[in-house]
């Protein structure tokens, strides 16, 4: 597929739904720019921890984000995730940052700053990003919003299956189910840039779908959106 015109594409939608995964495939497919959203908290969640900054302190990590350069290098295999230069992309994917990062999530300072910069870097189009603000926050205007969700005990099966492919161990899916519904609750119920669908989203139901399926769905709809060639 390819286009002059690169369009900017949002899907929202809650931990463990996939979200991710189908970006990046797009992403790759398509030659744009994955945009993590997760990856950006990550990185800043990681500096504070390093630095020993209160997660619940958000004047400290609101300075602390004003002090941080988060930078995505597009590779084959994923985006580089490059925080003040240095090379983050394994270390924000374990588990002490990933906690962090949903706790440093949910400051409105923390989150403009994190806006700001997340649109500078889809300014000119041609970016897939994924979160949970961003087709009604980040990309109020993007050119296709996609709300992925899935069941709660989809997602589960489906954490524990990626905890087991990356490590090896069984996971316990009772903790996981706890994590994903204390993650659902904290987005859906913050006061800024709650977890919502947008209204002009097309919400897709991934419960039953496998990655391919998904993919196919929204490449059949960015098409819709793409000029006659």
């Amino acid at each position: 597929m390819s286009t002059t015109r690169k369009l900017v594409i949002a899907i929202d939608g809650p931990a463990g739904a996939g979200k991710s995964t189908i970006a990046a495939r797009l992403a790759q497919a398509l030659g744009y720019l994955n945009l993590e959203s997760g990856a950006m908290y990550r990185a800043l969640a990681l500096k504070a921890l390093q630095r020993g900054a209160s997660l619940d302190d958000h004047a400290a990590l609101a300075a602390l984000a004003r002090a941080s350069r988060i930078e995505l290098i597009p590779t084959s295999e994923g985006n580089q995730v490059l925080l003040d230069g240095e090379d983050v992309s394994a270390r924000i994917r374990q588990q002490d940052v990933t906690d962090a990062a949903s706790r440093v999530s949910v400051h409105p300072a923390v989150r403009e700053w994190m806006v700001a910069r997340q649109r500078e870097l889809g300014a000119g189009g041609g970016v897939i990003m994924e979160g949970r603000d961003i087709g009604t926050v980040v990309f109020p205007d993007a050119d296709l919003k996609i709300f992925l969700d899935a069941a709660p005990h989809v997602r589960t099966e489906r954490r524990a299956a990626q905890h087991q492919q990356k490590t090896g161990l069984a996971a316990a899916r009772e903790a996981i189910a706890a994590e994903l519904r204390e993650r659902d609750r904290r987005d859906t119920t913050r006061s800024h840039s709650p977890l919502v669908p947008a209204e002009d989203a097309v919400i897709i139901d991934s419960s039953a779908l496998d990655i391919e399926d998904v993919i196919a769905r929204i490449r059949a709809l960015i098409e819709q959106k793409l000029p006659p060639s």
